[in-house]
């Protein structure tokens, strides 16, 4: 039996998949309001940038993986126009259902898909961007992932990687607290779910540092790899280019 890592908990590799749906069953009708509260609304921030830094243009093709209620994948189509394609994914239905309605709701209509990241369903070398945003960390397979998004980029495509990452060290004590204390109890007051963000704090301590993934992104087959801290460290962007 494999194992591998449940947020602290250790788990059986086939058990993780079911136990993360639950947690975003349980937080999806939640989601964009407990990330408002929880970051203080600068997750807004943290993807207007990789927004910027896809930098994509009129008639190129992006996927978004992981892409929940469609922030980024919203942000893309705007940006590729009619004549550009943005692919909207999630491995959660719960997720992509509130993504898909909030799309259409705003007049944008997307190919919207239930999609393993550690098996897409894509030719090779077929997008210019792939996202993932928050989503890298609640894989079982992050090397697996990595390479398929590889994979389905064009060569000089362009994979971003925003997520939780290791904070500076002088604000560890005080990130600590407010991530075991403090942000459960938000998510009981407005979700009705403490575990779901508890398991939110363990698994941020147990995904690969900066340079950890900047190293994991590399072995994927990505040729060039640069990340960028953002506020003191709490989320970092990687970006790598496929060559």
């Amino acid at each position: 039996m494999s194992t591998t890592h449940f947020g602290f908990e250790t788990v059986d590799e086939k058990d993780k998949a079911r136990k993360v749906r639950g947690v975003f069953d349980s937080v999806a009708s939640k989601y964009d309001v407990m990330n408002d509260l929880m970051s203080g609304g600068l997750h807004r921030i943290w993807k207007q940038y990789t927004v910027m830094v896809a930098n994509l243009k009129e008639g190129q093709r992006a996927l978004d993986i992981a892409g929940g209620t469609g922030d980024l994948s919203l942000a893309f189509a705007k940006k590729v126009g009619k004549s550009g394609q943005v692919v909207h994914t999630d491995i959660n239905e719960a997720m992509l259902r509130v993504g898909r309605d909030r799309l259409i709701d705003k007049g944008i209509h997307l190919p919207t898909m239930v999609c393993d990241a550690e098996a897409l369903p894509f030719p090779d070398n077929y997008f210019d961007v792939v996202s993932v945003a928050f989503g890298l960390r609640n894989m079982t397979h992050k090397d697996v992932a990595l390479k398929e998004m590889n994979r389905v980029l064009k060569p000089r495509g362009k994979l971003l990687v925003l997520e939780f990452s290791k904070v500076a060290k002088p604000l560890e004590k005080a990130y600590d607290l407010y991530s075991f204390q403090v942000l459960p109890r938000i998510g009981q007051m407005v979700a009705g779910d403490a575990d779901s963000y508890r398991y939110l704090a363990e698994s941020i301590r147990m995904h690969p540092g900066q340079k950890e993934l900047k190293a994991m992104m590399h072995q994927a087959g990505f040729g060039h790899v640069d990340y960028h801290n953002m506020t003191a460290g709490i989320t970092a962007l990687h970006m790598g280019i496929k060559c």
